[in-house]
C-alpha cells in the first residue's frame, strides 16, 4: 500500500462512518439480471432542444426514477458530441465551489478546449446524497439505476443520430465508466468509448474492493447475486470493434487495477500512477486524455 491507495481507504472509512447504517444492498439482493431490466424500462423526453437542462420521464420495475441530462454547450447538430456521464454520489448539475462534480472539473473548466457539444447525464437518484443512500438499500434499485442511465445514452445516442451527429464520444468517470462500458456491452451504438477507472466487473468493487467495508448484510450474505447482476465480462468481450480507450489507476484501492485492466484486452488502455482518490482529481490529465479520444 502507498500514498494513493492509503487515501482511498481512508476516504472508504470515512464514508463508513457517515453512512452509518446506510449500506449498498443492505435490505436485499432480489434482482432480475441486466437485459432483463432494459428491457422493462422506458423513457420519455430524451430529445435535446438547447442549452439547459432537461428532465427525462421514466418508468420501470422500481418507483421514482428520476434521469436527467444537462446540454452544457451545443455547437449545432452537425458536430461531434461529448456525453459524459457522473461519478458515485455527485450532483453534476451543481455548480458550488464545494460540489462534487467531476464534469464541471474536467471538461466545463476546459470547455473552449473541447470542439464538441458538450452533455452530462444525471442518474437517478442523484439529486441529493441523502436520496441516494436511502435508494441503494436494494440490489434492485442500484441495477435499475445503472440501467435507465445506460437507456439515457443510447436515447440521446439515436436522437443525435437523427440529428446528422457525426461522431459520438461516451465516457464517464467511476460509476459514469461503468455505465459507458455497460452501454457498449448491450448497444455498441456510440463512435467511440472512453471510460475512466472503471472496467466490466462491477461486481468485484463491492466483493473484492475497498468498497466492500460499504455493503450491508444482504449484500455480504449474498455475493453471488453481485456477480451474477453486476458481472458483465463476458457481454463486453464480445463487442469487438476498435472504439474503447480505458483509463485507470495503478493503485486504485476501490476499482482494483488486476480485476479491470484484463478486459480491455486487446484495446488500449493508459495506466495513471494515482489512486482512485487522487485520480479523480486528475482533472488536467483526464481532460487530456478525453480531447485525445474524442479527436481520435
Amino acid at each position: 500500500m502507498n500514498g494513493h491507495s492509503a487515501l482511498d481507504h481512508v476516504s472508504v472509512a470515512l464514508s463508513r462512518v457517515m453512512t452509518g447504517r446506510r449500506k449498498f444492498f443492505r435490505d436485499d439482493t432480489d434482482c432480475p439480471d441486466l437485459p432483463e431490466l432494459l428491457t422493462a424500462i422506458r423513457l420519455e423526453g430524451v430529445a435535446p432542444s438547447g442549452e439547459g437542462v432537461h428532465e427525462v420521464r421514466a418508468t420501470g420495475p422500481v418507483e421514482g426514477l428520476d434521469p436527467a441530462f444537462l446540454v452544457a454547450k451545443w455547437l449545432g447538430p452537425d458536430r461531434p458530441t461529448l456525453i459524459y456521464h457522473h461519478g458515485n454520489q455527485e450532483r453534476p448539475f451543481d455548480f458550488g465551489p464545494l460540489a462534487k462534480n467531476t464534469f464541471n472539473r474536467i471538461i466545463l473548466q476546459h470547455r473552449d478546449a473541447f470542439d464538441a457539444n458538450l452533455i452530462v447525464l444525471r442518474a437517478p437518484f442523484h439529486q441529493s446524497v441523502r436520496l441516494y443512500l436511502g435508494r441503494v438499500a436494494r440490489l434492485q434499485d442500484f441495477a435499475t439505476m445503472l440501467a435507465t442511465s445506460v437507456l439515457l445514452a443510447e436515447g440521446l445516442v439515436q436522437e443525435l443520430r437523427v440529428r446528422g451527429c457525426p461522431r459520438i464520444l461516451l465516457c464517464g468517470a467511476s460509476l459514469g465508466g461503468w455505465v459507458t462500458n455497460l452501454h457498449r456491452a448491450h448497444f455498441d451504438s456510440a463512435d467511440f468509448y472512453a471510460p475512466i477507472m472503471a472496467g466490466a466487473a462491477l461486481d468485484e468493487v463491492f466483493v473484492s474492493g475497498a468498497f466492500r467495508h460499504l455493503v450491508g448484510p444482504a449484500g455480504r450474505r449474498n455475493p453471488d447475486d453481485l456477480r451474477r447482476v453486476l458481472n458483465f465480462e463476458r457481454a463486453f468481450a464480445a463487442r469487438t470493434r476498435p472504439n474503447v480507450h480505458g483509463l485507470l489507476m495503478r493503485h486504485d484501492a476501490i476499482i482494483e487495477l488486476e480485476h479491470q485492466v484484463s478486459c480491455y484486452s486487446p484495446h488500449r488502455v493508459t495506466v495513471l500512477d494515482k489512486g482512485h482518490s487522487t485520480g479523480a482529481l486528475a482533472s488536467a490529465e483526464i481532460s487530456a486524455f478525453l480531447r485525445g479520444c474524442l479527436a481520435a
